[in-house]
């Protein structure tokens, strides 16, 4: 029996969505915090969570606009792959101040301490998992891999019957649909896929399914 819950929260104008996975111990990890942090500080308080890290699948604005709140509140760490550090900072390269007529989303303080720049094992309290790089929509896309407990966050490299846009910058469709080949059909074939959109799916799902992925 999977040790981990995940609560799922689509937040801000786009609805992305915001994954909390928490353990019987009540200590919770939270996956791109995007939008409406006061709305998430009260979730994780009403419900008894100790949140222990961020971690973002990548830094585009919908998936950042909570990160300043709920880090201070909980003082807790935010971990993000090492090509999109600046990112934070720079409305231009997440995207609000360029693509889209919204306020410039930045998060305040660079994160020196906690980049990622090796796919890797994480080990905080009782979680497990791993990070795998999926770039394409993103040059610094991460995707997170609960393997124990069958489910992966991947951020927007992998919808229910679509992919992730690479028209922004650093994107590339060629890279995309490598990273979905090699990191994420290879996974389990019904390990529970959550994306930064929309419903959850699974790698047979979408092998049969998926328009993007004929021939794969």
């Amino acid at each position: 029996m999977a040790k981990c819950s995940v609560r799922i929260y689509p937040l801000g104008p786009i609805q992305t969505n915001c994954y909390i996975v928490s353990n019987k111990s009540k200590e919770c990890i939270i996956f791109d915090p995007g939008e409406e942090g006061a709305r998430l500080v009260k979730e994780i308080k009403t419900n008894n969570l100790k949140p222990l890290a961020i971690f973002l699948t990548h830094a585009h604005f919908d998936h950042i606009g909570a990160v300043d709140i709920v880090r201070e509140t909980f003082d807790i760490p935010v971990y993000i792959h090492e090509k999109e550090v600046d990112w934070l900072m720079d409305p231009l390269k997440n995207g609000s101040g360029k693509y889209f007529e919204l306020p410039n989303y930045t998060v305040k303080a660079p994160l020196k301490e906690h980049i990622i720049r090796t796919e890797q094992t994480f080990e905080i309290g009782d979680f497990q998992f791993e990070a795998v790089f999926t770039p394409g929509h993103s040059p610094g896309s991460v995707s997170y891999v609960f393997e124990e407990d069958g489910f992966a966050i991947v951020g927007d490299t992998l919808f229910e019957g679509s992919i992730g846009r690479t028209d922004l910058i650093g994107g590339s469709m060629q890279v995309l649909l490598k990273s979905i080949h090699d990191k994420l059909l290879t996974l389990d074939e019904d390990i529970i896929i959550y994306p930064g959109h929309g419903g959850y799916t699974t790698p047979a799902t979408e092998m049969e399914n998926n328009p993007f992925l004929n021939g794969f």
